[in-house]
This record gives C-alpha cells, structure tokens and sequence, in this order.
C-alpha cells in the first residue's frame, strides 16, 4: 500500500480509500454480508480511509461500519459527514449547519458508529443560511471535546473554504473528482493548495461509467444514476462514446479502465486521495491495481485530450441539488 498525508494534519492514510455509501443506498439493494466481508478484505489489503456519512441510508451506513470498527477501530481512520437531513421515508429535507444541530449530528454519528471518536468530521453541504464561522466554530467545540480529531468541508466553494479554515483549521475537502468531473482544478483546488488543505476525491470512477461495465442505462428503481442527468438519453449516449477513449489507453497499458481512471486522479497529486466505492471485494482488489499502473507525461497528455474539463454532457446531479454545490 502507499499512503498520503491529509493536509498538515497527522492523517496518513492509504492512497485509496474506500467510499462506502454504496454498501446502503443509491446502488441497487444492500447486500451486508458482502459489504462487510469487503471492508474487512480492503483492511487486510491496507486500505485505511474509510469514508461514510449520517445520511447514507438514513444512518444504517454507519451502523453497517459499527461491525468492523468494534474489532477493527485502531486500524483504520473513520471519517463521516453531517448537514445533510432527511426524513424516514429518504426524502431531502435540506442542510442544517447551525451550531445546536452540530453538536447533535454528531453525538448521533458516535453512537451508530460505535466510537468516542470520529477521525474527520466533513460539513457535508455548506447551510447558506447560517454563518459559516458559526458552524465551524460548533465543529472546533468538538475538536476541544475530544470528540472529532480533524474537520473537513464537502462540495464548498474557494472563498468558503477560505472563511472556514480561518476560523477553524480544515484538513480535508471532499469533493466529486474524475476524468469527467473536473470541476475542483482552478480557484478551489489552488485554494486547498495554498491552505494545505488535502482533496479527497469522491465518485473517482464517474458513479461506474468509468470502468467501462455501464453500457446501459436501464437502472434499478434504487439506483441514483436514474435520476442523474449525466445518465439520461441522448447525454448519456455522448457520455458513454467518451469512455471509449479510456478503454482504448487500458488496452494498451494492459490494465482495467477503471484502474486508469483511478491511475489519472492518484497523479494529478500526493495531496489527492481518492475514495472509489463498491460493495464487492472483486471489484475492491481490481481497484487497488491502480497504484501499479504508472502513467506517461504521454499518457496523462492524451487523457487530458480525451476528457478536457467540462467535457461530460449533463449536470452532475438533478437541478435541485446542484444549488448547493461549491458556495
């Protein structure tokens, strides 16, 4: 395994995480046992960023995770997510950062988890409507406590970023980042530059597309990609011409496209960890051969022609969501 360090921080983690949404929502139907068999098989492969959130299956994600960590806690760093409210049913209820509700989000988080706790504790979506020194000054109350060791933003903009690491040092922002999602470069990825600040990329593989096994958009009833304008008609029909391309250059590397697709992000920088998710160890094992693949200036030249930024057709998500991205 090789690791990266997270920011000025003293998280070193492995240089692939494993994002674990998947295992309890978006999709298709959770399958525990597999899931929990592929997190303890990605601890023996030495992966130890495993990444979650309160609202990934309104919280059974992080009751899922409480299995491993009650054997396997001092082996991993545990980061998860807060803002993000829903009700019973999974409908979206909006962003909450106000200070009371930061305090509750993650005392309800420590105790899913099973831990005292939590690693890297990420503002999931930035609440407009609250201040945010005020929720990262909530969030530095738990630092003091002893309850989170180091906080992170998610999907935040640069002069955000900026507010929040002010008042509070900022480890981590978690961001959508691939071949096709190349909206960090610029002003927010100079940012957490400047600041040292690590990018931990989520959706590195493009929600699947990337590694060459979508070929259709037929999706379950539980699957998010239904809903993704990325995947929907005549967008998803460009989208998928553009994977050829990756395809072609797997070939020739004799690899897998998702293993090039994971190769590209893992060199665009040592401060970048990407978090790919499945809940299959099959597909956990052929995702760890990225950090073999080494890629040519030549290589990474024709990848950046391949896939400009901007290139994918379609938002990254539906149009109610995408009002809460990068602010």
């Amino acid at each position: 395994m090789q690791y990266r360090r997270l920011g000025k921080s003293s998280l070193v983690v492995s240089a692939l995480g494993l994002g674990c949404m998947g295992m309890s929502q978006s999709y298709g139907t959770p399958d525990d046992a597999e899931s929990l068999a592929t997190v303890d098989h990605a601890i023996d492969r030495g992966i130890t960023l495993l990444d979650t959130a309160d609202m990934y299956g309104g919280g059974a994600n992080e009751e899922l995770l409480s299995h491993v960590l009650a054997k396997r806690r001092n082996e991993v760093i545990l980061a998860t997510k807060f803002g993000n409210m829903r009700n019973p049913d999974g409908r979206f209820l909006g962003v909450n950062g106000k200070p009371e509700y930061v305090m509750q989000a993650c005392e309800a988080s420590l105790k899913r988890l099973g831990i005292s706790t939590i690693d890297l504790f990420y503002l999931h979506r930035v609440d407009t409507s609250v201040p945010i020194e005020d929720t990262i000054g909530a969030m530095a109350r738990l630092v003091e406590q002893g309850k989170v060791r180091y906080l992170g933003l998610s999907e935040a903009g640069a002069k955000t970023i900026r507010r929040a690491h002010a008042t509070h040092p900022i480890t981590a922002l978690q961001s959508e980042y691939s071949l096709w999602t190349r909206d960090p470069e610029g002003e927010i990825l100079d940012t957490c530059r400047e600041l040292h600040i690590g990018l931990v990329a989520y959706s590195p593989l493009g929600r699947g597309i990337l590694t060459g096994q979508v070929k259709s958009a037929e999706f379950g009833p539980k699957d998010f990609r239904r809903i993704s304008p990325r995947f929907q008609g005549e967008n998803f029909q460009r989208n998928l011409a553009l994977v050829r391309r990756v395809e072609e250059i797997a070939a020739e590397k004799h690899s897998t496209p998702a293993q090039l697709a994971l190769a590209w992000v893992l060199a665009q920088g040592e401060d970048i960890v990407p978090i790919p998710g499945t809940k299959r160890r099959t597909y956990l094992d052929q995702n760890l051969g990225a950090l073999d693949l080494k890629l040519s200036q030549s290589d990474l030249e024709r990848l950046d022609q391949a896939f400009p930024r901007g290139v994918a057709v379609g938002a990254r998500y539906p149009e109610e969501y995408m009002n809460r991205l990068g602010v």
